[in-house]
């Protein structure tokens, strides 16, 4: 196979686990692991991918990976349970040590000084394994930021200690490498904090200044990343990737310049990211019987001694007195899942240690199984958390699968209805609006709302939309519906936003935005709010039918006939559907239809999402 066809291969394998996790609603990283497994084995490619040009390729990826989630790391986020992150970040990550060393030592047998690195080594997690974990989960507002926070600030902190581990492994222990080590900590600190701060700083003047144009915004800012990230490197080891973090929670946290469209490139750069390093990291190891062999059932045990025993002593410990209740803890003892961090720096420490000392020392003939079992703990981790931390977090009530809750833009009379008729069926609801008569008289109705702008960053970032999965935008102003939509569609999806048909037909080119940029419609594309609410005030109201086999959708439609406005659909299954243009589907019997019906004979709008689909 020749290596153009190889990385089309890496890159194709990763956006296909991507898309089938997406549509089987799994983890992709599971999906990635098996692939890479599968394609280094069968192809030849995990004797292939090595030495220390694919491992530096493998850190500034990884340097870009962490500086993204660092973009997305607000302070506001963690108000008031910000020693929760600190205390996760230093108690919980001493304790791992300790624990894991020991557990290296007495039951996987390795000697002291490796038992010390791999326990150092795998305190890192990490935003490559941890980020995709949460974007499958969807745990409430507190719990998701908290793991976050705590996932990226990790990754730089761990790796750091292990770098510092591995120089005292390569000297003989005394009181002066200790001391020296202490130096070589405050240094990695002290550099990547500045750095990372100097390269938020040029970032900002660039934007303010208008020192380059907008098309080149992405690539300068990924050239910056990279070089400082080489740059402390250079200064020190392994501080680049304190740099980095610290230059992402910088940006994102300053108010100087919007960096909301960088943010959405590194996004889009990450997924591609993340999906190549762990198909080809994965291709690394080659599934054979020597391998077997050398990890026995010792490497297993203490794989999942680090998932039952380690991770909740440490997380327990590390929250003692904290405001996180139950729940809340169970939830963190389940997620410490190892990434591309610990396989790529345990890789570099195996070349290393045979370089240095020789391939008949010792800790070289303990090398091997420690890249083994580094990627065994990867493996076992993500698979264990992978497969089971979603419907955890479902059983402790953190996170809903499939939320179905809708989020209303704007909280007039009809929405008022609307989301009145969709709560009783037991389907959360918030409405957000800015006029304080409509807020006043949502909360009469005992209806969740919220005083602000659809648009606003409170909306994104201060409210929690826990159980919320789509948004309806139905405000009487046809802009803001569409600000809502572009504002919203990367936090819900693009086919999960919904708006009413703007008041005013015209050419596309004349409109004030562009229709790809709007909503999927709702209801009808005869439908604007000034229709819906002229509805309302000549007495249409909400009414809910459940279909039978002997009151079919066909005699829904004989009795109502374009009287019926069909709104939403609750399948047999207990699941909303939002009515709209674009979807076609048959009704049947054991689904509930919920439509606006006017009584007085005034044709509403008929719902083109209402007519029988074609027989496929």
């Amino acid at each position: 196979m020749t290596p153009s066809l190889q990385v089309a291969l890496i890159i194709s394998l990763g956006i296909v686990a991507q898309w089938i996790a997406w549509r089987l609603k799994l983890p992709a990283i599971v999906l990635l692991l098996g692939f890479g497994l599968l394609l280094g084995n069968a192809t030849g490619l995990s004797e292939q991918v090595d030495g220390e040009f694919f491992f530096a390729a493998v850190s500034l990826a990884v340097s870009l990976i962490l500086f993204e989630g660092g973009l997305s790391l607000n302070v506001r986020e963690i108000s008031g349970y910000g020693g929760i992150v600190v205390r996760l970040v230093t108690v919980a990550v001493f304790v791992t040590w300790l624990m894991t060393t020991a557990l290296a030592y007495w039951v996987a047998g390795f000697s002291a000084s490796m038992a010390f690195l791999l326990g150092a080594l795998l305190t890192v997690s990490g935003p490559t394994v941890v980020l995709p974990l949460l974007r499958h989960v969807q745990p409430v507002r507190r719990v998701g930021s908290l793991a976050r926070w705590e996932g990226i600030v990790n990754d730089p902190i761990g790796a750091v200690l292990a770098a510092l581990v591995f120089e005292v492994v390569l000297q003989p222990p005394s009181t002066s490498v200790i001391a020296a080590s202490g130096m070589e900590l405050a240094k990695a600190a002290i550099i990547g904090i500045g750095l990372g701060t100097l390269g938020a700083w040029l970032v900002v003047q660039m934007l303010r200044r208008y020192w380059a144009p907008d098309y080149l915004h992405s690539a300068l800012v990924l050239g910056l990343v990279l070089v400082l990230f080489a740059a402390s490197n250079a200064m020190q080891h392994e501080s680049g990737l304190i740099t980095v973090t610290v230059m992402g929670i910088a940006l994102a946290n300053q108010r100087a310049a919007s960096v909301r469209h960088v943010v959405e490139f590194k996004e889009n750069l990450r997924v591609l990211l993340m999906s190549t390093l762990f198909i080809v990291l994965a291709a690394r190891i080659k599934v054979d019987e020597a391998m077997v062999h050398a990890l026995g059932w010792r490497s297993i045990a203490f794989a999942l001694a680090l998932v039952l025993i380690v991770r909740p002593v440490a997380v327990w410990l590390a929250t003692i007195g904290s405001p996180l209740s139950w729940r809340e803890k169970v939830f963190f003892s389940w997620i410490h899942p190892r990434g591309i961090v610990a396989a790529a720096v345990s890789a570099l420490f195996g070349l290393r240690i045979v370089r240095e000392l020789g391939e008949a020392h010792p800790l070289a003939l303990e090398a091997e199984r420690f890249v083994l079992i580094t990627f065994l703990v990867i493996i076992v981790t993500v698979l264990i958390y992978g497969l089971t931390l979603s419907p955890l977090a479902r059983w402790l009530g953190l996170s809903s699968e499939n939320p179905q809750g809708i989020l209303f833009a704007g909280a007039s009379r009809p929405v008022r209805e609307i989301a009145a008729a969709v709560k009783a069926e037991g389907f959360p609801v918030l409405l957000v609006d800015t006029n304080p008569r409509n807020n006043a008289a949502a909360r009469m109705a005992s209806l969740p709302v919220a005083y602000a702008s659809i648009g606003s960053e409170f909306v994104q970032e201060e409210i929690d939309l826990g159980g919320i999965g789509r948004m309806l935008a139905m405000t009487p102003n046809d802009e803001v519906n569409t600000l809502a939509v572009i504002g919203l569609t990367e936090r819900f999806g693009r086919a999960e936003v919904y708006q009413l048909k703007p008041a005013e037909a015209s050419h596309e080119k004349r409109d004030k935005f562009p229709a790809h940029k709007g909503g999927r419609r709702l209801f009808s594309r005869a439908l604007t709010f000034a229709q819906l609410e002229a509805l309302f005030d000549a007495g249409a109201k909400v009414k809910k039918t459940v279909l039978r086999e002997d009151f079919t959708y066909e005699d829904y439609l004989l009795r109502y006939g374009n009287n019926a406005l069909i709104l939403f659909r609750v399948d047999d299954a207990g699941k909303l559907w939002v009515a709209s243009t674009e979807s076609q589907w048959t009704p049947r019997a054991g689904h509930k239809l919920i439509a606006l019906v006017s009584e007085t004979g005034e044709p509403a709008a008929a719902s083109e999402a209402a007519k029988p689909a074609a027989a496929t």
